[in-house]
């Protein structure tokens, strides 16, 4: 049966990589709470999917468009992420929880542990950029497996990236935490640098052998660079890419799927999970498949609570 996964917590539903839109998908039910880490200019990690302050989900004041990277974990604490301007496309569901803070990776461990949500897994996606040099790339993957293992969630938590080289600095720290490749048009091309020096041409990428092969040969590099699990945007997840993953011992993950008829395709194709910003229309997908659900995570307090932080561990 295929997970159902936490899009930046639930983002079709509440503020994207934050406290109560995590909390949201935690007491929705989900199997994984998917969500997007990076680097601060004092060595902070901090939820954010862009790097660089974008104003559709970061009320602006003064940082728009300023890097992460050159930002301090003081500077950030004064900055409200608790909205999305505009909410297209989720004007119908999408619910503001203003006065929410950019969370830190520490916050969202102690999440886990006071909710007592141990039977959720940690797609910790490590955002970086080919440009950034090799050392900045191991301080972001080494930073996040450390805070892991501080609240003792590394036997949780799986690895996600589409700088692969995120992939190579984590299996040399955490050889047994699971690594997750993730690829996209913009990333899986020929000459690529996304790959961590794998080229995607020598794996079919541009072939004039058509699509497919191409697609394939993703599942083939994710395998060579040492990946358990392959997820790729959904529109590139064919029946070929699924079986060729499956041939590579990987399993595979597409997101984001949002569309009822094309969850019930992806549960058809048995896929290992759904990526999705409406955890909760993927629960009654399910439901009508007959799959087996994850419970709900019972909170000790109000999920939409723009105040709330975990306590200090």
């Amino acid at each position: 049966m295929p997970e159902i996964q936490g899009h930046r917590g639930a983002r079709a539903l509440r503020p994207e990589n934050t406290i109560p839109g995590l909390a949201h998908a935690l007491a929705i039910g989900v199997d994984a709470i998917e969500f997007d880490v990076t680097l601060t200019a004092d060595g902070g990690l901090i939820l954010a999917h862009d790097l660089t302050v974008d104003t559709q989900t970061i009320r602006d004041t003064g940082y728009a468009g300023k890097p992460w990277l050159s930002l301090s974990l003081a500077e950030i604490a004064s900055l409200d992420a608790g909205d999305r301007r505009p909410p297209a496309p989720y004007e119908e569901t999408f619910e503001a929880v203003p006065g929410t803070g950019v969370p830190t990776l520490d916050q969202v461990c102690r999440l886990i542990n006071e909710a007592r949500a141990h039977g959720v897994t940690l797609a910790v996606e490590l955002k970086s950029h080919p440009s950034w040099p090799d050392a900045d790339v191991r301080r972001l993957t080494e930073s996040a497996l450390d805070a892991l293992a501080a609240h003792q969630l590394t036997g949780q938590a799986r690895i996600l990236g589409f700088d692969w080289r995120v992939l190579r600095f984590a299996e040399a720290v955490a050889p047994a935490v699971p690594r997750v490749a993730l690829v996209e048009p913009t990333t899986w091309l020929p000459g690529s640098a996304w790959q961590a020096g794998l080229n995607p041409a020598d794996y079919g990428a541009g072939s004039a052998t058509g699509t497919a092969t191409g697609l394939a040969g993703s599942a083939e590099a994710a395998r060579d660079i040492g990946a358990a699990w392959l997820s790729p945007w959904d529109p590139m997840t064919t029946p070929e890419l699924i079986t060729a993953a499956r041939g590579y011992g990987l399993r595979i993950v597409p997101w984001t799927v949002n569309d009822p008829a094309r969850m019930a395709e992806l549960i058809g194709l048995k896929v290992a999970g759904i990526v999705t910003d409406y955890p909760d229309r993927l629960r009654k997908v399910l439901t009508s498949h007959g799959v087996p659900l994850p419970p709900p995570v019972p909170l000790p307090w109000p999920s939409d609570t723009p105040g709330w932080a975990p306590r200090a561990s």
